[in-house]
């Protein structure tokens, strides 16, 4: 015959284990928060150079399988897409001259490199992770300069030189030619004031 105990088990009794309540028992996934930092605000170039924006994950994770995206804000374009290994469609003007250092993603490093830059190239970029149901960004300024516009050929300065001369040569023979013009101009009325006096002399002494 079974034996039913009298009395219920108390709750603090360390062979009672309680069920799971009903939240507990669902599963619950809480992804890892994470930011997108930009160690540099700001990044000089010079036409020509290779630069590197830089931008990491903090905390420090595998960016790997994340999907990263820059963009360059004037135009809203990809300059670069990186999805789960693979580069993706970008704009025009930066094919082949991208490339996302992946020796570092496995640390958080997202460092894109851009080649040649050309002066077109200044601006803001945006640096996007998209990592499951968390999405971060941080901003970089690149600022373009190109020198060789700013210096003065030698040649340039000689023309410049070789042109002042010509133009004030080009002057002093005008005033030249313009006051012989008056010196002639006086002298011719001079000697037909002569000669007007000296026919009337002449006609004076015949009558």
């Amino acid at each position: 015959m079974e034996h039913t105990p009298t009395h219920p088990v108390p709750l603090h009794d360390p062979t009672f284990t309680q069920p799971p309540s009903h939240h507990l028992s669902v599963p619950y996934h809480c992804p890892a928060q994470f930011r997108v930092v930009a160690p540099s605000l700001h990044v000089t170039a010079i036409v020509g150079q290779d630069v590197v924006l830089r931008c990491h994950l903090s905390p420090c994770k595998d960016a790997g399988s994340s999907d990263i995206r820059w963009i360059q804000h004037r135009s809203s374009g990809l300059v670069h897409h990186y999805q789960n290994g693979v580069d993706l469609e970008q704009m025009a003007e930066y094919k082949g001259r991208t490339e996302l250092l992946r020796d570092g993603l496995s640390d958080g490093n997202l460092d894109l490199r851009i080649t040649a830059v050309r002066s077109s190239d200044s601006g803001s970029y945006s640096c996007a992770v998209q990592d499951g149901d968390n999405y971060a960004e941080a901003a970089v300024d690149l600022e373009v300069s190109d020198p060789f516009s700013q210096i003065v050929h030698p040649w340039k300065v000689a023309l410049a030189v070789v042109i002042t001369l010509l133009v004030g040569s080009f002057a002093v023979i005008i005033v030249f030619l313009y006051r012989k013009q008056g010196e002639l101009r006086a002298e011719g009325m001079e000697h037909r004031e002569v000669l007007c006096r000296d026919r009337d002399g002449r006609g004076g002494a015949e009558l």
